[in-house]
């Protein structure tokens, strides 16, 4: 039923709440944006991903990118149960401190 829904992402402080489906590179891009002028003040900050049932690889390097190379602390809040074991069948849970939200 989300398949329609354009992805959307607010931040405020250090919080970034993505809505909708991740899917595509403008999605990815946004995302992009919004985490590196997050991560330029804070070097702890919560995604929250309310309702997508899937991450492209894209956004997954990327956070991988962060965490690993500049040090930054990922606190990730997953909705939805498929997108949560998709991230624990990839090992990432612990990398991304992603838990249920």
């Amino acid at each position: 039923f989300l398949k329609g829904i354009a992805m959307n992402i607010e931040s405020s402080s250090n919080t970034i709440t993505i809505t909708g489906n991740i899917k595509s590179i403008a999605d990815f891009s946004q995302i992009k944006s919004k985490t590196d002028s997050l991560v330029i003040l804070n070097k702890d900050i919560v995604v929250t991903i309310v309702n997508s049932l899937s991450i492209t690889s894209s956004v997954i390097g990327y956070f991988n990118k962060i965490i690993l190379k500049d040090g930054v602390n990922v606190q990730m809040r997953v909705g939805n149960d498929q997108l949560l074991s998709l991230i624990d069948d990839l090992n990432l849970v612990s990398t991304f401190n992603a838990r249920k939200m």
